[in-house]
């Protein structure tokens, strides 16, 4: 089973700094804060009036908080913000306003240098959080992929201590053949970079409503043409470098051991898939969803992948376990290869 300890081991080794934009009106991310600083997980900076966070919560006057109205840097933050869409046109004036919304900030100080990563989303939509990262942090590679992930963990007979990363859940409605072949490519390395890898063997399987021809359609079709692009990058001939892989296949062919020797007996994942990867954001996100609650089980992102630098959106309905999980996670992203 995923091991959390782990994971906040190698965030505090890590020691990244993370900025947190909602403290000012989010009781769950306070909470989260005070255990990620007690852990040493990662080094906190608040957003918000200093006086009114220090008013309401006396023990946070021990962090770092920048209120974006008096912060010196400000001016700076805003004119390179201007730089960055004035071609979609944003005035000076506009990015100075703009500048001043939390998330917007927060996304600034990222990509500044001023943080390695961002953590936000309890209190807001994805869109709120994530439109400021994808307009000014942006794709790691031109015209990149922007998409999400969860980590899928927790006590439950059918999965017996097997950890699911699963895609995309929370980002890309429609992802064509290139895109869920990079999705695919990005999970893979959050799954590595996570440590998953470690205890557990990567299984990437593409799923559909088919398995292997036993259906035809558009949606089939994609997953087939991603599935063998995958292969094609992750089956090198030089040994042991193989990712195991296989589509396209229905969940319980993925899954299930003995409906894998039924259905796809040829399958090199035998039934034992670890990574999830879904054709669309309506199987993704309602299966992300279903398995979650029926399945008892922990369900930790949407963790957003492909960026230049981490930017991680939070579920509304996010604990405070959660959010600090999330950055552990997001440090760990922020660790450069």
């Amino acid at each position: 089973m995923f091991k959390i300890k782990k994971l906040f081991k190698r965030a505090k080794e890590a020691q990244k700094t993370i900025v947190f934009p909602e403290v000012a009106f989010s009781a769950r991310t306070v909470e989260a804060v005070r255990i990620v600083a007690k852990k040493k997980i990662a080094k906190p900076i608040l957003i918000g009036d200093e006086s009114a966070i220090i008013l309401a919560n006396k023990d946070l006057a021990k962090f770092q908080i920048i209120n974006p109205a008096t912060f010196d840097k400000t001016p700076e933050l805003a004119k390179a913000l201007y730089k960055i869409r004035k071609e979609k046109g944003l005035t000076l004036e506009e990015a100075q306003k703009l500048v001043l919304d939390p998330y917007y900030f927060a996304t600034m100080l990222v990509e500044e240098g001023y943080a390695d990563g961002m953590v936000a989303g309890a209190e807001a939509s994805t869109a709120k959080t994530v439109k400021p990262a994808l307009q000014i942090i942006k794709a790691e590679k031109k015209n990149g992929v922007v998409s999400s992930c969860f980590l899928v963990y927790g006590k439950n007979k059918f999965l017996n201590g097997k950890t699911l990363v699963i895609a995309d859940a929370g980002v890309l409605p429609n992802p064509n053949a290139d895109e869920l072949a990079q999705i695919a490519h990005d999970t893979l390395n959050t799954y590595k970079r996570l440590g998953v890898a470690e205890e557990q063997e990567p299984k990437v399987a593409f799923l559909s409503y088919s398995t292997k021809g036993s259906a035809n359609g558009d949606s089939v079709e994609k997953v087939r043409t991603a599935f063998a692009k995958f292969k094609k990058e992750h089956h090198p001939d030089k040994v042991g470098l193989s990712i195991k892989c296989d589509g396209e296949l229905q969940f319980d062919a993925a899954m299930v051991k003995e409906v894998a020797q039924h259905k796809c007996p040829d399958s090199e994942i035998e039934g034992d898939a670890n990574i999830l990867i879904y054709p669309d954001l309506n199987a993704g996100n309602i299966n992300y969803k279903t398995i979650q609650y029926i399945g008892g089980l922990n369900a930790i992102g949407p963790i957003l992948q492909g960026l230049k630098k981490p930017v991680n959106d939070l579920s509304r309905g996010a604990s405070v376990e959660d959010i600090v999980v999330v950055t552990a996670v997001t440090a760990l992203q922020a660790i450069k290869d």
